[in-house]
């Protein structure tokens, strides 16, 4: 089980993650049922999810798992239905699901002289699939679910939306100007949700992860055999603390913005979770 640094009560509470079968949100699962939730999984991967439910389940939790395309709205409209038939109506919401794709990608940092007619992915010759493809997920990945599934609040005041950020919606990284572009508007999207939410008693917020090492970005980070790439290098340098964060150190800001006692009056803020990085000039 997870060492939680302090623990909530949300026994009985209906929370609904998406992008469940990945790195952080599979943790974030776990921790939430940890506290008593009702956790339903919710993944493009369905034995992704169904590994982490079935480990959730031989700890004690209570924990569910569904195939759910973010993009379909059909098919999450219809998810929710069944969810709410077989497990009760959403009261906590957790948009995880997102990430970056190579063909929205650059190859090199800055534009030189003479890369349009290289070998190489310039801004130029950005794929309009792929950039669409990776501001879809994050973007529509998140205002969909939250079409769906915040409507289960408005009967039940209490209820709790969290998105997932990025240091890019602060500061744009190199090389990936669609996931960046995408984790700025999910920063927008939640609070433009706190405001229109707050007079029935809905509270959105967000996290803001800093570098954490996950499947998705594990390439850039490493080299095949395991040493650190140039990026690397610039992430850590530019981190005041000096490394990655470790998962775990997401739960307590995780456990901290789900709880209505805690942050029964916090809306519409992204809190950073990064080791200095946005803090930090350069200098």
């Amino acid at each position: 089980m997870l060492k939680l640094p302090f623990n909530i009560d949300l026994s009985g509470k209906v929370a609904v993650v998406t992008g469940a079968g990945g790195v952080l949100c599979s943790m974030f699962a776990k921790a939430i049922a940890q506290c008593g939730a009702k956790v339903v999984l919710l993944d493009l991967n369905e034995d992704a999810a169904k590994a982490i439910a079935d480990e959730i389940k031989q700890e004690g939790g209570k924990a569910w798992a569904y195939k759910a395309d973010v993009l379909n709205k059909e098919c999450v409209d219809k998810l929710h239905d069944q969810i709410k038939a077989e497990v009760g109506p959403c009261e906590i919401l957790i948009n995880g699901a997102g990430g970056n794709n190579p063909r929205a990608t650059t190859t090199k940092e800055y534009y030189f002289e003479g890369d349009l007619d290289a070998d190489t992915v310039s801004f130029f010759d950005l794929d309009k699939s792929g950039v669409e493809f990776v501001f879809n997920l994050n973007f529509l990945g998140t205002l969909i679910p939250t079409q769906a599934f915040a409507k289960d609040m408005l009967d039940h005041p209490g209820g709790v939306i969290l998105n997932i950020s990025s240091m890019n919606a602060f500061t744009p990284l190199t090389k990936i100007p669609a996931y960046s572009g995408a984790k700025a508007a999910i920063s927008n999207f939640t609070q433009w949700l706190a405001v229109h939410f707050s007079k029935v008693g809905i509270r959105v917020n967000a996290m803001a992860p800093g570098f954490f090492v996950t499947k998705q970005n594990e390439k850039l980070l490493f080299n095949e055999d395991g040493t650190p790439t140039p990026r690397t290098g610039k992430i850590l340098a530019a981190t005041p603390m000096g490394r990655f964060g470790e998962s775990e150190e997401l739960i307590g800001t995780l456990l901290y913005l789900l709880s209505n006692e805690a942050t029964g009056f916090v809306t519409g803020v992204v809190i950073p979770v990064d080791g200095g990085f946005s803090a930090y000039s350069g200098v």
